[in-house]
């Protein structure tokens, strides 16, 4: 495994003088109890429009393309009510402007219990770096402290879920983020997933994947595990091409599937754009109604809200639209689009139905997460403990 990839020294510089965490004393976590779900007392008084707004949408996630909405994607969206939204880097332009943009993606479909999602891993993948937000090191690291000492390890990986979900919710109103990674990198694969996996092992994976997953919920922030059934032996980027991966599905179940199997209750989580031979040798996992069915409802018994990778990557090819259509059809609750090219946009939208039933169901319980908040401040004491954690600053 890698080291982290930001110095040690910064890692503290950063948290400590960057935190947006308040200040009130100290809050318990990392307890690695199951998630309560789908409680009506999640929703406070004076939220219910959470609900009502939600079973509004349709089932699909946008992007968009700036630092501000143009008028036709405020009307666009408007009229095509995505069940939530997602930001990238193109996104970001000063903390004001961040602050507004979600903000205004909220008010065009309907109040604070919007999703707006994140790419905010640490290491690599994290959209808000300093100024935004302190830096974070990649799962990896985390890895290295369980397997000196597991209590430690877990500890920070709940740190760092909940201050991640602090940075995003107090920092600039985001609610959702796409954590925890669960794949189990193999020998030979590409490097797209490398250090962003907290190890090779199922069972350490699966552990502190729930340690950080109940860190982000006590945060108010939705976390999204990815990518289901798994990416690790990818030998491509499915971001620029479609992996296939040929390992058997005995091997897959020993190892691959192990740690989404043990967080199958985790409220939401995303697929893969993987050919699995063994699974299905004609269709990627987002568009397989095998994989979806027989893989991940059904062998790994995952009931959360099932959302597609991004339907603009490069691992899927053809009309969006039909791209789109497919990716529901094939049990997908919600297709997601990231790029946002605005004739993408419609082309997914007008693809897409109401998010209705089953869906609808598993929506509101990732939602409540959002509605129901915070459990209690994150504080200053618990960034110096996560940086201690790493050995920084000694």
């Amino acid at each position: 495994m890698r080291k982290p990839e930001v110095g040690r020294r910064q890692l503290l510089r950063d948290a400590l003088t960057l935190g947006v965490a308040a200040g009130l004393a100290g809050l318990g976590g990392g307890s690695l109890q199951g998630f309560e779900r789908g409680k009506a007392e999640r929703i406070p008084s004076g939220r219910a429009d959470g609900r009502a707004n939600m079973s509004a949408s349709k089932a699909w996630i946008s992007g968009c393309i700036g630092h501000a909405l143009t008028a036709d994607e405020r009307a666009f969206f408007a009229d095509e009510r995505p069940w939530g939204f997602i930001l990238f880097g193109r996104n970001i332009g000063d903390p004001n402007q961040l602050r507004d943009l979600v903000s205004e993606l909220k008010d065009v479909s309907g109040g604070d219990t919007v999703p707006v999602l994140v790419d905010q891993e640490g290491g690599r993948v994290q959209r808000l770096r300093p100024p935004f937000a302190p830096r974070f090191p990649p799962a990896a690291a985390i890895g290295e402290i369980y397997r000196a000492d597991r209590a430690k390890g877990l500890r920070a990986a709940w740190l760092q879920g909940r201050l991640l979900a602090d940075d995003l919710r107090t920092g600039y109103g985001i609610t959702g983020n796409c954590i925890p990674c669960l794949d189990l990198p193999a020998p030979g694969a590409h490097s797209i997933i490398s250090d962003r996996a907290y190890a090779d092992d199922p069972i350490a994976v699966a552990d502190m994947g729930r340690a950080a997953a109940e860190g982000s919920t006590s945060g108010g922030v939705l976390p999204v595990m990815k990518h289901i059934p798994g990416h690790g032996r990818a030998e491509a980027d499915s971001h620029l091409e479609l992996p296939t991966v040929r390992a058997s599905r005995a091997e897959l179940e020993a190892h691959d599937f192990r740690p989404f199997g043990a967080l199958a209750d985790l409220p939401a989580g995303m697929t893969a754009h993987i050919l699995f031979e063994a699974l299905d040798p004609d269709r990627p996992a987002t568009l397989s109604p095998r994989v979806i069915a027989d893989i991940i409802r059904g062998a790994l018994g995952f009931d959360g809200l099932l959302m597609s990778d991004d339907m603009s990557m490069k691992a899927l090819q053809g009309d969006m639209h039909e791209l789109a259509g497919r990716a529901i059809a094939a049990g997908c609750d919600l297709a997601l689009h990231c790029n946002g090219d605005l004739e993408e946009m419609r082309a997914v939208a007008s693809a897409v139905p109401e998010l209705a039933g089953a869906g609808l169901q598993r929506g509101n319980r990732a939602r409540d997460i959002i509605a129901k908040g915070a459990d209690a401040p994150a504080t200053d004491a618990m960034r110096q403990e996560f940086f201690e954690l790493l050995g920084v600053g000694a």
